[in-house]
């Protein structure tokens, strides 16, 4: 299977080798791994290089990103991976089953949080149940489509955040996604760091006020 992982990062030297060389088998199975760096001022390309099939270095942005890399991939299925998200073993399988039928369009896996707590496996099965019921995904479940498919929503908008909803809503227009119950694991550190209930209600209330129309480049000041 054919498969395009685009991975877009920022400085993130400190965790990207770990990250890229578990994707070294899906290398040997003829998927390919796309790299595009936003401007890091760390070692992260260094660190990148030797382990991807290429490095890109673009605008910084995820969406501006994650469009780069989609217009050098070379395959027609396409994988978004956030570089502190890690695939299960089997995505590849998973993913092709997704994908039989003509009627594919894009899909998502389900996620976890690589914490312990209670509170965060909590946090990740209403992300997977809001999701599973909105058809609306995130970037941390690692949405993967069709080049047609991206062709036909626009690509990412150029926003400064909420990318992953706003193409969400667009390709939910189409069909809505295959939703794998497989699971990608993501970092909980956002969520550490800042206190899991805060980090909550801050996320309902940046999508509330994307929903309704806020502005990108305001909510990304209020996410920072």
């Amino acid at each position: 299977m054919r498969l395009s992982i685009i991975i877009p990062v920022l400085d993130e030297a400190s965790g990207i080798e770990t990250r890229l060389a578990a994707l070294t088998g899906l290398r040997r199975a003829g998927c390919e791994v796309i790299v595009v760096d936003g401007g890091s001022s760390d070692d992260t390309c260094e660190a990148a290089a030797p382990l991807c099939d290429l490095l890109i270095r673009s605008e910084r942005g995820r969406a501006v990103q994650m469009n780069a890399g989609v217009a050098r991939a070379r395959t027609d299925l396409l994988l978004f991976l956030h570089a502190d998200t890690a695939l299960p073993n089997g995505a590849l399988d998973a993913i092709e089953a997704a994908t039989r039928g003509a009627a594919f369009a894009w899909g998502r896996f389900d996620v976890s949080l690589d914490s312990p707590r209670r509170t965060l496996r909590m946090v990740a099965a209403m992300m997977n149940l809001r999701s599973r019921l909105s058809g609306i995904a995130t970037g941390d479940q690692a949405l993967f489509m069709t080049r047609e498919t991206f062709r036909r929503v626009g690509g990412f908008a150029p926003i400064a955040l909420m990318e992953d909803i706003d193409i969400s809503k667009r390709l939910k227009r189409l069909v809505r996604p295959r939703c794998l119950r497989l699971r990608v694991t993501t970092s909980a550190r956002r969520w550490e760091s800042r206190g899991v209930w805060r980090t909550i209600l801050l996320m309902w209330r940046l999508r509330l006020a994307f929903f309704l129309g806020a502005s990108p480049d305001a909510l990304a000041r209020r996410y920072r």
